[in-house]
C-alpha cells in the first residue's frame, strides 16, 4: 500500500477563517504561550488606551487583576466606534474585535501617533481569551458585547446612558492556550510605571483584587522621562542633580531625551518609539549614542581636555556611568515584526542627531561646571579602558584545540558539544572535590572558586579583569565579556551556580549573578544561567532515606513517619555530602532541582543589583528591612 503521509495536493490546503489562525499559532502573535505571552495580552489592550492618551483624548487608565484572574482595562478616551462599518456591515466594535489588521491607525484621522500600528492587538487578545466583554461609553450611551474565544456570542446592546466616554475591556485568558493564567502583579506595576514615565501627565492605576486586601498603585509623573532617569539612578550618586532633559518636535517627530551620570561604571540606556521599548535599539538609539559621542569629543577639544595629537574618546568611555532615555513619537514607525524590538526609520537618525547636537550643545555651553565634571569622568574611563585592554587579552578564549590554556582548576567534561555540556561553579575546594568525584564526566564540568569574587558593581573593568577568580571564570566559559562577548563561543549551555545553603553561599551567588548581569547579560537573557538547589536535610528511617529542601517538608515528613528511630542530618554545606549523595541530590539531571535565572524585568534587576551591591548603604538597609519578612531559610 502506498504511503499517503507524504501527499501534498489540494486536500492538504487549509484556510483558517477569522481568528482561527491566531488560536492555531498564538506564538506568532504574542511571542509565547508562557508568562511572557500571557502578560503581552495586557500590554496590547493598555497600548490602545495609551494611543488615545497620545492623541490627547485620555488622561486616566485603570488596569485591574480581578479575583478570577481576568483583567479589566478602563480608559476615559473617546471609546471605540460602535456604528455599522460601511464595508463589513457590522458594528465597528465587532470589526476591531474580530478582524486582524482592522483599526484606526492605518493613515486615517483617528491617530497621529500610535504604538499599536498593526491592527492585531485587541483582536488577538479576543481570540486567545476564554471570554471577553467590551463596554463602550460614547454618544451618551453605554454599549456592551460579549465574545468567547474570539467569536461574538451576543449582539451589540445598549446597557444604559452616560455623560462619560471611554473603553472598558475585561477578558480572561484561555486556559487551553496558556501554560498558566496567573498574572504577575509586579510585572504589571513595572510596565504601568514605565508608561506613566513615557507619557507625562497621564495617571495610571494598577490594582490587584485577588487577595483578601486589594492592592493599588498610582503612577503619574509630570517630569516624564526626566523623572524616569532620576528613578533609575535613585540609589546611585548621580550628577547633575537634575537630569539633562531635551524635548523638541521636528517634522512631526517628537524627540525626548534625558541624560544623567552616576559614579558607577555601567551604562544604562533605554530607547522607545511610540512608547514601545525597542530592546534591540534602532536608528533613534544609534543616533542618540553617536550624537553624544561626537558632541562630547568636540567639547573636550574645545575645553582643552583633548589635545591635537590625542585620539578621540570612544563611545564606551563617554557612556560609562551614564543613564539615558531616548524616546521618539512619530506617525509611521517602521518596527521589525509585531514584537517591535527595533526601529528602522532612516529619517529618525538625522532628526535625533540634530536635536541632540543643538540642545545638548547649548546645555554644555550654559553649564560649564557640569560639563567639566562629565569630562573628568570620561577621561578616567578612557585611562581605565587602556589598562583593561591589556588585562582583557588574558581572558580571551584560545583556540578550541589549545585545551592547556583552560584554567587548571577546571575539571572539564569529555563532551565537545556545548548543547549537552554543563558547568557547575562550586564554592570552595571541599565541595569541588566531592562534585568532581560525583559528576558524570561525560557532560559535567566542575569549576571550584576560592571564596568570594570581586563585587563588580563597585569596580571598573581593568580591576575586574585583574581579579584571578573572574579571569578563570571568563576563560572557562569562553565567551569573552562586555563588547567582546560572543554567545556562540559558549562552551557550556547550562552554567549552574552551586553554593552552600548559608549566608556566605547566598552572598557568593549574588556576586556571581551581578557579574553575569553586568558583563554577560545575553547569557541571562538566553536562560543559560541556573541555580542548583541542594537539599537542606537528609532524613533516614530504617532503610529509607529522604532528602528535603524546606523546613516545611521536614515537618510534614515527621508527622507522617514519626520521630522515633528517625535520624535527621541538617546540611550546612556541600562539602558535608559525599560524592554519591551530591550526585543523587544535586547533580543527577533525573532527580535534581534547578532554578533557571531569567530577565523578565531588566529594569527591576538593574535596580536590585544596584541596591544590594552598590555604594549606598541606606537603600540596601531599607530593602532588607522591607523584605525581611519574605525571607525563607536564611541560614540554609
Amino acid at each position: 500500500m502506498a504511503d499517503r503521509s507524504g501527499v501534498y495536493d489540494e486536500t492538504q490546503i487549509q484556510v483558517l477563517e477569522g481568528l482561527e489562525a491566531v488560536r492555531k499559532r498564538p506564538s506568532m502573535y504574542i511571542g509565547s504561550t508562557g508568562s511572557r505571552g500571557l502578560h503581552h495580552l495586557v500590554v496590547e489592550v493598555v497600548d490602545n488606551s495609551i494611543d488615545e492618551a497620545m492623541a490627547g483624548y485620555c488622561n486616566s487608565i485603570r488596569v485591574i487583576i480581578n479575583k478570577d484572574d481576568s483583567i479589566t482595562v478602563i480608559d476615559n478616551g473617546r471609546g471605540i466606534p460602535v456604528k455599522e462599518h460601511h464595508q463589513q456591515k457590522k458594528s465597528a466594535l465587532e470589526v476591531v474585535m474580530t478582524i486582524l489588521h482592522a483599526g484606526g491607525k492605518f493613515g486615517g484621522e483617528g491617530y497621529k501617533v500610535a504604538g499599536g500600528l498593526h491592527g492585531v492587538g485587541v483582536s488577538v487578545v479576543n481570540a486567545l481569551s476564554e471570554w471577553l466583554v467590551a463596554e463602550i461609553s460614547r454618544d451618551g450611551k453605554v454599549y456592551t458585547q460579549r465574545y468567547e474565544k474570539g467569536v461574538p456570542v451576543t449582539r451589540l446592546k445598549i446597557k444604559g446612558k452616560t455623560k462619560k466616554t471611554g473603553t472598558k475591556i475585561t477578558f480572561r485568558p484561555d486556559q487551553e492556550i496558556f501554560e498558566d493564567v496567573n498574572f504577575d502583579f509586579h510585572f504589571i506595576i513595572q510596565r504601568m510605571r514605565e508608561l506613566a514615565f513615557l507619557n507625562k501627565g497621564i495617571k495610571i492605576y494598577a490594582e490587584d483584587h485577588r487577595g483578601d486586601k486589594k492592592i493599588k498603585e498610582v503612577f503619574s509623573f509630570e517630569g516624564g522621562i526626566s523623572s524616569f532617569v532620576s528613578f533609575l539612578n535613585r540609589n546611585k550618586e548621580a550628577f547633575p542633580k537634575k537630569p539633562i532633559y531635551i524635548e523638541k518636535e521636528v517634522d512631526d517627530c517628537l524627540v525626548e531625551a534625558a541624560v544623567q551620570y552616576n559614579t558607577g561604571f555601567s551604562e544604562t540606556i533605554y530607547s522607545y518609539a511610540n512608547n514601545i521599548r525597542t530592546q534591540e535599539g534602532g536608528t533613534h538609539e544609534l543616533a542618540f549614542k553617536s550624537a553624544i559621542t561626537r558632541l562630547m569629543n568636540e567639547y573636550a577639544r574645545k575645553t582643552g581636555i583633548l589635545k591635537e595629537n590625542q585620539d578621540n574618546f570612544l563611545g564606551e568611555d563617554i557612556r560609562e556611568g551614564m543613564t539615558g532615555i531616548i524616546s521618539v513619537k512619530l506617525f509611521n514607525p517602521q518596527f521589525e515584526g509585531q514584537t517591535k524590538t527595533r526601529l528602522g526609520n532612516t529619517e529618525v537618525r538625522g532628526i535625533v542627531e540634530g536635536v541632540l547636537a543643538d540642545e545638548l550643545g547649548a546645555f554644555l555651553e550654559q553649564n560649564p561646571t557640569v560639563g567639566r565634571k562629565i569630562l573628568d569622568k570620561i577621561l578616567q574611563a578612557s585611562r581605565a579602558r587602556e589598562a583593561a585592554r591589556k588585562a582583557r587579552e588574558l581572558t580571551r578564549r584560545k583556540n578550541a584545540l589549545e585545551i592547556s590554556q583552560l584554567p587548571g582548576k577546571l575539571a572539564d567534561c569529555a563532551s565537545n558539544d556545548p548543547m549537552e555540556s554543563e558547568l557547575f561553579i562550586v564554592e570552595g575546594d571541599s565541595a569541588g572535590g566531592s562534585a568532581k568525584q560525583g559528576r558524570d564526566r561525560h557532560f559535567q564540568a566542575i569549576l571550584p572558586l576560592r571564596g568570594k569574587i570581586l563585587n563588580v558593581e563597585k569596580a571598573r573593568l581593568d580591576r575586574i579583569l585583574n581579579n584571578e577568580e573572574i579571569r578563570i571564570l571568563i576563560t572557562a566559559l569562553g565567551t569573552g565579556i562586555a563588547e567582546d562577548f560572543n554567545i556562540h563561543e559558549l562552551r557550556y549551555h547550562r552554567v549552574i551556580i552551586m553554593t552552600d545553603a548559608d549566608v556566605d553561599g547566598s552572598h557568593i551567588r549574588t556576586l556571581l549573578l551581578t557579574f553575569f548581569f553586568r558583563f554577560m547579560e545575553p547569557l541571562v537573557a538566553a536562560g543559560n544561567i541556573y541555580i542548583a538547589q541542594p537539599p537542606l536535610f537528609k532524613v533516614t528511617k530504617g532503610r529509607k532515606t529522604y532528602y528535603l529542601y524546606r523546613d516545611s517538608e521536614l515537618d510534614e515528613l515527621m508527622a507522617e513517619i514519626g520521630r522515633h528511630g528517625t535520624s535527621v542530618q541538617r546540611y550546612k554545606g556541600l562539602g558535608e555530602m559525599n560524592p554519591e549523595q551530591l550526585w543523587e541530590t544535586t547533580l543527577d539531571p533525573q532527580k535534581r532541582i534547578l532554578l533557571q535565572v531569567n530577565m523578565q524585568d531588566a529594569l527591576l534587576a538593574d535596580h536590585i543589583f544596584t541596591t544590594l551591591m552598590g555604594e549606598k548603604v541606606e537603600p540596601r538597609r531599607k530593602f532588607i528591612e522591607d523584605h525581611a519578612r519574605e525571607v525563607r531559610n536564611l541560614d540554609i
